[in-house]
């Protein structure tokens, strides 16, 4: 990988060649890098003009190998700059899953085009896994493996491997199948190598395997490549049947799909599946607006909240100036614990089953943190507030700022752990009771804590 400092002076470099048309120059300063660092560079060109060029001085395989790694709106660019004899070389070039993606992401003039010049065999797989729902694991599974009998001998399978693997996507794992195609167990490449020629693949499998079926949700099987440390998993039909399998390289594509998801949604903006930069201001506004118009109106609570008790800041106004404190606060706990919630939902720690021991856990967590807190404030305010800046605090309305504290860090840990478990019950993706919609509910409950605190101890 390059180092970052140097891609400004990549960048300039590969737009000075293009400029005076040294191009052997040109296809040597790129041939070392790796194609996702020539993705990156290609960010920073003028795509019409030099991404085509760069695309057609990389030899064949490296440049399909780029061509993966771009942006989906450069790849359509290239695709509709492609001769047909281009199209049918790069498409060569691509593994199944690959082409997939990319289906997926090119209108439907530029799908067509794709499928027409594509093999009957590759046209009828995509198809086939373009019928798996969108989030599922037949969607993201190749089709390109190796598989093997169990009546082989090691000599066999080893000819096999030789004859078929340089089309397959992985080779370090082999998958033994029946007549009927039936899974019967897996087989390292290693295991292979130190077997000896004569011994029987039956013999030396693993019977005890691992595998996902193909309406098994996507995150859920990138999760298992993670626990287990494979590099694929086989992936099988209801009946047992080998259809695909998985690789680590898909899962990794998969996990930072979902977390940019989630970020997005505990931020309160709707998901995009476009990079920062590529994205347009109106398409950033789209994402943003609709949460931003909800927790306005949201709001509404909080300001009617404040208005029905305009008579006791009017008695004592100086319980004005900790409104903000007492709601930061409890919205900072409500997000802590919900943030933690939804990271352990997110990687199977937490089920909905755990919700007594969650809501235990953080219970004593936020009796630990109001009371921390309740006291550093207390003395702040007798101390600071009261004898530096000479502000009109009693102990009683220290009192009340202070069990108010400890009761809104309290009710903001509960909210903060309950919701994104309840949403997750009843099928809601437990990012949306992020950080914003929990503050809000959390401000509200801060001030009627407050309110009827102060009702109480100071009789307004």
């Amino acid at each position: 990988m390059f180092e970052m400092e140097s891609r400004g002076e990549l960048v300039e470099k590969i737009e000075d060649l293009v400029n005076r048309k040294r191009y052997t120059e040109l296809r040597d300063l790129l041939l070392p890098l790796e194609p996702a660092d020539i993705a990156i560079l290609a960010d920073d060109l003028d795509d019409e003009k030099t991404l085509p060029l760069l695309f057609r001085l990389l030899p064949k395989e490296q440049a399909a190998e780029v061509f993966v790694e771009l942006e989906s709106d450069q790849q359509e660019l290239l695709i509709r700059g492609f001769s047909n004899t281009e199209l049918k070389e790069v498409l060569d070039e691509l593994y199944l899953d690959d082409t997939v993606d990319i289906v997926e992401e090119m209108p439907a003039n530029v799908v067509k085009r794709i499928l027409k010049h594509s093999d009957p065999d590759m046209r009828k797989s995509i198809n086939e896994i373009l019928k798996y729902p969108e989030d599922s694991t037949g969607s993201i599974m190749t089709t390109e493996f190796v598989d093997l009998k169990e009546t082989m001998t090691v000599e066999d399978a080893l000819k096999r491997i030789r004859r078929t693997g340089p089309d397959k996507e992985t080779i370090n794992v082999c998958y033994v199948i029946d007549d009927w195609r039936h899974l019967i167990g897996v087989l390292s490449i290693r295991t292979l190598l130190l077997a000896e020629e004569d011994d029987i693949i039956g013999d030396i499998m693993e019977r005890n395997y691992i595998c996902v079926q193909t309406l098994d949700d996507q995150e859920e099987t990138a999760r298992a490549l993670g626990k287990y440390d494979f590099l694929a998993l086989p992936v099988v039909d209801t009946e047992n049947r080998l259809v695909g399998i998985v690789t680590v390289d898909d899962a990794i594509d998969v996990l930072q799909e979902e977390t940019t998801e989630d970020m997005e949604k505990m931020a309160a903006m709707l998901p995009t599946d476009k990079p920062y930069l590529r994205t347009s201001a109106f398409d950033t506004f789209k994402s943003r607006i609709p949460w931003l118009l909800l927790l306005m109106v949201s709001a509404t609570f909080t300001g009617q909240i404040i208005s029905s008790f305009e008579d006791a800041l009017s008695a004592f106004t100086i319980l004005t100036a900790y409104i903000p404190m007492l709601m930061d606060t409890g919205g900072n706990c409500g997000s802590q614990a919900s943030v933690t919630v939804i990271r352990g939902l997110s990687l199977g720690e937490i089920e909905f089953s755990d919700l007594i021991q969650v809501v235990w856990k953080e219970c004593r967590v936020a009796l630990l943190c109001g009371t921390v807190l309740a006291g550093a404030n207390f003395a702040k305010l007798m101390l600071l507030d009261r004898m530096v800046f000479h502000n009109p605090i009693t102990v009683t309305v220290a009192a009340v700022i202070c069990l108010t504290l400890v009761c809104t860090v309290f009710a903001a840990k509960i909210v903060g752990c309950m919701l994104p478990l309840l949403a997750k019950k009843i099928g809601f993706d437990p990012a949306v009771m992020a950080s914003p919609f929990i503050t809000t509910i959390v401000d509200a409950l801060s001030l009627l804590i407050y309110f009827r605190f102060a009702s109480f101890l100071l009789g307004i």
